[in-house]
């Protein structure tokens, strides 16, 4: 198995074995730290048409259905998104590319995208970037928010890649930098892509560590983040959870984040139209558990994004976001009770 480990700069992290022993009886240390709670952030305009694509915009849609079939989600506890400004935009875009984004323009800085430009595609960016701002706030003061959106982490600060127009991760962090909210933070990446435009944008931050697990031989060209580790082809559940158990505990424990924004992609799956990884439903399910429970049992707030899932067949998809939605949510419900996330 070739595991590609790059570690930059900011700490050095003596990657041991950890099964998170040391934390499983720190029930007391989160529910004192967090209010207790999990919100959702959703808009129904999320969605856009953007013609016939590999990327199906309707599952932000399928995964709010499926939350309200549930049956056990207040409405008030799922919230709505004010779109982006342009103020936020410019945390981390050129001011020449927001140009050209809030006109709708194709250039040579947007040109890069690999979905059109239009209107409602813009809007639809702008809002789900909203989302993650305010779902990162909602996680600050509860504990857990999920936005049922975002994770656009190829979109570079002056120009659009992939199918990112605006690096939603990257201005929600520096939004709440800005306002003074939040000091350390890491972006916990596990698309099976590299975030790439997140790495780039905190390239010399030494307030933000990217740690992203990936697919080593697949898109983008990788920018070197804090810790990135590049899975070969074809890796599955066990080898997967082992290496995410081996070097998750490290960048909580020696970075000591006070917000991790978790990219869950739903893109590692097997069989995936984009991906080349071969994890099961059961194995994805029990990647969330891992970050998620790791975080609630060291008391940090985590806010995380759909980010990628392209299933040959969508509900698929829907269906794996789903199950991190409510890993989220039971994580709430069990910090509420004073009970830590089962990490197997």
């Amino acid at each position: 198995m070739l595991v590609l480990v790059v570690v930059l700069g900011r700490s050095e992290l003596p990657f041991e074995d950890e099964d998170d022993d040391e934390h499983e009886d720190d029930e007391n240390m989160s529910a004192e730290r967090f209010p207790c709670g999990c919100t959702f952030v959703y808009s129904p305009d999320y969605y856009c048409d953007i013609g016939a694509h590999v990327f199906p915009t309707a599952k932000y849609r399928l995964v709010h259905q499926a939350l309200l079939g549930d049956g056990d989600i207040p409405p008030e506890r799922i919230l709505a998104p004010e779109a982006a400004s342009r103020e936020d935009l410019l945390l981390v875009h050129t001011e020449e590319y927001v140009q050209d984004l809030l006109a709708f323009r194709h250039t040579r800085r947007t040109q890069c995208s690999e979905v059109p430009i239009s209107e409602q595609i813009i809007r639809a960016n702008l809002l789900g970037t909203g989302g993650t701002i305010l779902c990162c706030r909602r996680a600050l003061s509860e504990g857990f928010s999920m936005n049922l959106a975002g994770g656009f982490h190829h979109a570079f600060p002056d120009h659009a890649e992939g199918f990112c127009y605006i690096n939603d991760i990257a201005v929600a962090i520096r939004r709440l930098r800005a306002d003074g909210l939040a000091g350390r933070a890491a972006v916990v990446d596990l698309d099976v892509h590299q975030g790439n435009g997140t790495a780039f944008v905190f390239r010399s931050d030494p307030t933000v560590f990217t740690f992203s697990m990936h697919q080593e031989n697949n898109y983008p060209v990788k920018q070197p983040g804090a810790l990135d580790v590049g899975l070969e082809d074809g890796i599955g559940d066990e080898e997967y959870l082992q290496l995410l158990a081996a070097h998750l505990p490290e960048v909580l424990d020696v970075f000591r984040p006070e917000l991790v924004v978790y990219q869950a992609g739903a893109d590692p799956l097997a069989d995936d139209q984009l991906g080349g990884l071969a994890l099961t439903p059961k194995g994805l399910r029990r990647r969330d558990e891992r970050v998620i429970g790791s975080c609630a049992r060291r008391g940090i707030p985590v806010a995380g994004v759909l980010g990628g899932g392209y299933a040959r067949n969508t509900q698929d998809t829907v269906r794996a976001h789903h199950e991190t939605c409510r890993v989220m949510w039971e994580a709430g419900k069990q910090i509420a009770d004073c009970r830590m996330p089962t990490v197997e």
